[in-house]
């Protein structure tokens, strides 16, 4: 009876002929260098790899999703309250595409439709005490992308698990220190004054556009990443929502730090 073992059918390592058992001749150098550098498990390939091509197509459909829902909340002047709850609904998608590694269409395009409002609510807000403030920070998000681009590029920055920690740690810090100013303010007023129009608040303005575009370094080295490992298409969503959620910081932050230097009308 044929053993359903390969070890030891004719498959395996001995073969049996007609005058017995006999071994089968050992494998050369090469072959058992192939068989070490065999992987031990290969998945199967689902569907094609994503391209830097779909990552420009989806990062464009965001953006223009984000940029319509905005020009709409500002044609028809929506009030603050519409802002805040569209800024919670944008969190709430947030939380589902960052912490549940869920991107797919309907999420992204969603935290950029809810985000958007929010930023039309802001802006037109901002455009109505300092008149023009809105297209000079459209300008300078543009600039602050272009030049980011530009210093990865050139790797004059580079990318580093060291500066990745950083990146994140400085994040946390300063999303920190605004709520820490937000329940300051319910006591003191101007909170802990980065907020207050003041040099700390200059300071504080000019560091969060820094690691704005310090995060705008870490997606473009996950996206050049992904393509090169052949990540799955839905990556690109995920790129887009990354970069996405980068340049809608740097907007708020410019736009704000702006305010400073600007007369109300």
């Amino acid at each position: 009876m044929e053993s359903r073992n390969p070890v030891f059918n004719r498959r395996g390592a001995f073969a049996r002929n007609q005058g017995g058992w006999q071994q089968s001749p050992p494998p050369s150098a090469q072959q058992l260098n192939e068989m070490y550098n065999q992987p031990a498990y290969a998945p199967p390939a689902v569907g094609r790899p994503v391209t830097l091509d779909d990552v420009v197509v989806r990062s464009a459909m965001t953006l223009v999703t984000l940029v319509a829902t905005a020009a709409a909340a500002w044609y028809f002047n929506l009030s603050m309250g519409v802002a805040v709850g569209a800024l919670l609904v944008g969190l709430v998608l947030w939380a589902i595409v960052t912490f549940g590694n869920k991107a797919n269409p309907f999420l992204v395009l969603g935290f950029a439709a809810a985000y958007g409002v929010m930023v039309g609510v802001v802006s037109h807000r901002y455009d109505d005490l300092f008149h023009g403030i809105v297209f000079q920070a459209v300008v300078g998000t543009a600039l602050a992308f272009a030049g980011t681009l530009v210093v990865y590029a050139l790797r004059i920055v580079r990318v580093t698990p060291k500066f990745t920690r950083f990146v994140i740690a400085a994040g946390f810090a300063l999303m920190g220190l605004m709520l820490v100013n937000l329940l300051a303010s319910f006591f003191i007023e101007d909170g802990i004054g980065i907020r207050s129009g003041g040099p700390l608040a200059y300071v504080f303005s000019v560091v969060a556009i820094l690691v704005g575009c310090f995060f705008l370094l870490l997606d473009f080295a996950s996206i050049e990443e992904g393509v090169r490992e052949g990540a799955p298409q839905k990556f690109a969503w995920m790129a887009a929502f990354g970069l996405t959620l980068s340049l809608v910081w740097i907007y708020l932050e410019i736009l704000r730090l702006l305010s400073y230097f600007s007369s109300s009308d």
